[in-house]
């Protein structure tokens, strides 16, 4: 359950109330106060602002226990995470001021035609003359929000602020939220390559699956610009890190491990990939209703091109069935899929990352006791699966190179990278991945990212760092 942090501005009648009184209200009712402003001091009255901690399933019951307090005038109810909010969270700002005539004839008419013509000319000038270089759009259908679910364009807007905002401040890459009121997906597709000749990249975001993949594909396919599923990729790249890491604690390799995948969904599907990309002999895919079986015939595109593969297991059964002597189980589907039986049935040595959100596949307190490493999507337990830690230096890398395609070798290459921040001396079972704000991160996926887009040819210029 979320926790969160309400703002009650109060005043109160102190021959009917005191402030002990409101004080024991509010933790009878879940609240934990964590500071008190005098707003209007006052002999017999007085209005305060108390701020309170809380879970989000308690602010009603914490306004109601205020309010049932004789004595006490509830004047105003502010959530500190919607004051954040107001008015959005990103805007636009020049680069220059404009003070006088001659800055506007140079920034606009007449002095931008000649910069116009030039791009005409040679539209590959619009990476030195434009925002375009360094310009991501962050493109939704409002369909697979979070842990929300299909919530809609508008509703989706503050995720992709959000993420606006994280380009920004970890990558200096200016991103702007594309919220699209369609579901069609050749409308989205066709809407994007229309928009595309100002943005540099375009980040694809909480758009639901099956269509995301078509989505990705096609627009791989006929935009010379990188095209990013980050709940499919940044998740896979992220997972991938973690466990590089999560194998160097308990001393296993790659080639030698078997890797159960519950959730074949657009996270699991390119967790899958990365994992055979990465060595992994031995995968048993695992959605709802069994396992993904090398060899069968399936109507899913994905769930076929996994069964293809040679490194997927041919038997059939439930996750619980075939859980049993894995040495790796990654979670990317729902709450309280495993018990501690089940994982007790793993190899010695296993690595559990239960990312369901927000209540993993099974909770830390059982699974600590039987797993050699842990760990979730979540923030308030270790070893947080971020994908926080992935698109900000990809796309600081693919854009300094001005890259083609973001492609499956420069994604190994970013998930070593975030691997590698962690020291030997660092690393043990509870810090197999750095934290989102250690300034390393962006800066060594960056570099890896341009050497592997070097190396496989997408890149179209080399950065004067690397020359």
């Amino acid at each position: 359950m979320a926790q969160t942090t309400m703002i009650f501005r109060l005043e109160l009648d102190h021959k009917k109330v005191s402030f002990g009184d409101v004080a024991a209200a509010i933790s009878k009712a879940g609240g934990d106060v964590t500071s008190i402003d005098v707003i209007r001091p006052g002999h017999d009255t007085s209005t305060r602002d108390v701020t309170v901690d809380l879970l989000d399933k308690n602010e009603a019951s914490v306004t109601d226990a205020l309010r049932s307090l004789d004595g006490i005038k509830v004047i105003n109810v502010s959530d500190r995470t919607f004051l954040v909010h107001l008015g959005g969270k990103i805007t636009i700002q020049p680069t220059l001021p404009i003070k006088n005539r001659d800055d506007l004839s140079k920034v606009y008419t007449p002095g931008v035609a000649k910069v116009c013509r030039a791009i005409a000319d040679d539209v590959n000038k619009a990476y030195s003359l434009t925002i375009k270089r360094n310009t991501v759009a962050v493109v939704t259908d409002g369909t697979a929000v979070l842990g929300l679910g299909d919530i809609g364009p508008h509703a989706a807007a503050p995720v992709m602020e959000g993420k606006a905002m994280l380009f920004k401040q970890l990558a200096g890459v200016d991103a702007f939220p594309i919220c699209l009121d369609t579901k069609d997906t050749d409308e989205i597709v066709r809407t994007i390559k229309a928009i595309s000749p100002i943005f540099g990249g375009i980040n694809l975001e909480d758009i639901g699956s099956p269509r995301c993949f078509e989505i990705e594909n096609r627009l791989a396919a006929e935009l010379d610009i990188p095209i990013f599923h980050d709940d499919q990729h940044g998740t896979a790249v992220v997972t991938i890190a973690g466990l590089i890491n999560a194998l160097k604690v308990v001393g296993k390799r790659m080639e030698n491990i078997r890797v159960v995948v519950n959730g074949i969904g657009a996270a699991g599907v390119s967790i899958c990939k990365m994992l055979l990309g990465a060595g992994v002999k031995r995968l048993v895919p695992i959605d709802r209703d069994g396992a993904i079986v090398r060899g069968e015939t399936y109507d899913y595109p994905m769930w076929q091109w996994l069964a293809d593969q040679p490194q997927v297991e041919a038997n059939r059964g439930t996750l619980k069935e075939l859980i049993a002597g894995a040495d790796v189980f990654i979670g990317v589907s729902r709450a309280r899929v495993l018990n501690e039986e089940d994982v007790k049935q793993m190899a010695p040595g296993s690595i559990v990352f239960a990312m369901a959100n927000p209540e993993p596949e099974i909770s830390p307190e059982e699974a600590l006791p039987h797993v050699a490493v842990f760990a979730t999507g979540r923030s308030d337990y270790p070893n947080q699966i971020n994908n926080v830690l992935v698109f900000p230096g990809i796309f600081r890398g693919a854009l300094d190179c001005r890259a083609r395609h973001i492609n499956e070798p420069m994604k190994l290459a970013a998930a070593r990278a975030i691997a590698s921040v962690v020291t030997s001396d660092e690393l043990h079972e509870h810090y197999i991945i750095p934290s989102i704000f250690n300034d390393k991160v962006v800066s060594l996926v960056r570099k890896a990212v341009i050497e592997a887009a070097i190396l496989t040819n997408t890149a179209r210029r080399t950065p004067p760092d690397f020359r």
